[in-house]
């Protein structure tokens, strides 16, 4: 498919892929996950981990995406005519759209809490408040705007509209004009708040905890957890690398440009280690969980709440996991997107149209699922958990197991040194150690994650 659209400029296409990886596990995952698997060891078995096995997978993406030139079920239909490994690409569309359903419902949060620390209406009622009650206000505010039924709900269907909006600008009016101007600017206010919390007071231990690595804290659940959140972060077996892959340009280095996006991810992570650990260990937080929701809706408004110009603050970090969520979405869904118009022949409009009207029903039942629907359970899980689970701990980990069978074993002989090599007109000496880390590395690494989700 030659013809197929392209990215049009070097820098959008980093900022593209860099903005598809780059989101809430990033921001609001990966400083829970140090927390609970011992800090500054588990910072350094991810950073290993990103280099040593992400990296590899996302090229093996990469190459399946570029050498196919279509979307994620097409690519395979395209290198393997038929064969049945377009199941792996089917895979990957069904979890990327399950994602979808409930990460539009956290954007929309995101959205939600912006609005509310522009405003002011978010540290209404807490100016006066401290210690045990400021926490109280910030857990009522949470329940009001996270577990009501109707300001999520609204929130949710405005983030949708939004997505919509930037992929009817297609490839590179949409997707790439919104990365060019939202990733800078979300390292402009991880750098301004990351310097704001590393002047506080006892800054320093907060650091110490994260940078210092205590080896005895490292087990194999360790090991395992750091590996799952690098797939996690790096959005890997998703579909949404082979889909912006099929956009690259034939002269892309793929090898430096999986290094780029990689140390950008990772950068954003360890920026955002900087400003949480400080943070709560300025202000006495330490010992409290940064779980997920916790650590975003309660935890840092609290320590905003304790600043100068907390609305300043909180506006400013809540735009960040704003853009980490809108570029994200943005991503997910366009493998949907790809996948219709590619495989069906939709128009754009029709295509983009057809992927989320489904949303307004299936996101709004996720966000429903923490108020009058948090009854509905299934194998005890809400709608919101259960799409959680079997896509992060199922369809994720066998999507990835899968694309490395594949291209290490089945793939057109030849496929990965062409791609790398841009078909033999620059040189790759990564070929070799990259087949052999999806053949044999990867897919065992991988499936110690399935076996521990269950254990």
């Amino acid at each position: 498919m030659s013809s197929k659209i392209q990215f049009g400029t070097k820098i959008g296409l980093i900022a593209a892929t860099v903005g598809s990886a780059i989101g809430l596990g990033n921001v609001w995952r990966f400083p829970a996950e140090t927390q609970a698997n011992g800090g500054a060891a588990f910072l350094l078995l991810y950073i290993v981990c990103v280099l040593c096995l992400g990296i590899p997978v996302m090229l093996a993406e990469f190459s399946l995406g570029r050498g196919g030139r279509s979307d994620a079920v097409g690519v395979f239909r395209k290198l393997s005519p038929g064969k049945p490994w377009w199941l792996v690409g089917a895979v990957a569309v069904l979890a990327s759209y399950l994602i979808a359903c409930y990460y539009m419902v956290v954007a929309g949060w995101t959205l939600e809490y912006l609005w509310h620390s522009v405003a002011g209406g978010l540290y209404e009622a807490v100016d006066t408040a401290s210690g045990e009650s400021l926490r109280s206000a910030f857990d009522v505010k949470m329940d009001h705007y996270v577990c009501d039924d109707v300001n999520p709900l609204i929130f949710t269907v405005l983030m949708i509209v939004v997505n919509a909006g930037v992929l009817l600008g297609g490839v590179q009016k949409g997707i790439e004009k919104l990365s060019n101007i939202l990733m800078p600017l979300l390292f402009v206010i991880l750098l301004a708040i990351c310097y704001v919390t590393l002047t506080l007071p006892d800054a320093g231990e907060g650091v110490r905890y994260f940078l210092e690595p205590d080896f005895g804290r490292i087990t194999p659940r360790v090991v395992v957890n750091a590996l799952g959140q690098a797939f996690f972060s790096l959005s890997l077996g998703m579909g949404i690398l082979i889909t912006y892959a099929s956009y690259y340009p034939a002269d892309t280095n793929l090898t430096r440009t999986s290094v780029i996006v990689s140390l950008l991810s990772l950068l954003v992570a360890v920026l955002m280690g900087l400003i949480i650990f400080p943070a709560v260990k300025s202000f006495g937080l330490d010992n409290e969980s940064l779980e997920g929701a916790t650590l975003v809706f309660v935890t840092l408004p609290e320590v905003f709440a304790q600043l100068p110009w907390p609305r300043l603050w909180s506006s400013l970090f809540f735009l960040l996991l704003f853009v980490a969520a809108l570029t994200s979405t943005v991503s997910i869904t366009e493998v949907t997107v790809a996948m219709l118009e590619d495989r069906l022949g939709m128009r754009r409009r029709t295509a983009v149209l057809t992927a989320m009207a489904p949303l307004l029903l299936l996101s709004s039942l996720c966000s429903l699922s923490f108020g009058s629907l948090s009854s509905a359970k299934l194998f005890g899980l809400t709608i919101f958990n259960l799409l959680d689970t079997f896509t992060t701990d199922i369809l994720l980990p066998v999507g990835s197991i899968a694309v490395c069978i594949y291209m290490g074993w089945f793939a057109p002989k030849g496929l990965l040194a062409d791609e790398l090599s841009n078909h033999g007109s620059r040189r790759s000496r990564w070929t070799a150690p990259v087949l052999f880390i999806i053949r044999y590395l990867a897919p065992v690494m991988i499936g110690l994650i399935l076996v521990f989700n269950y254990m």
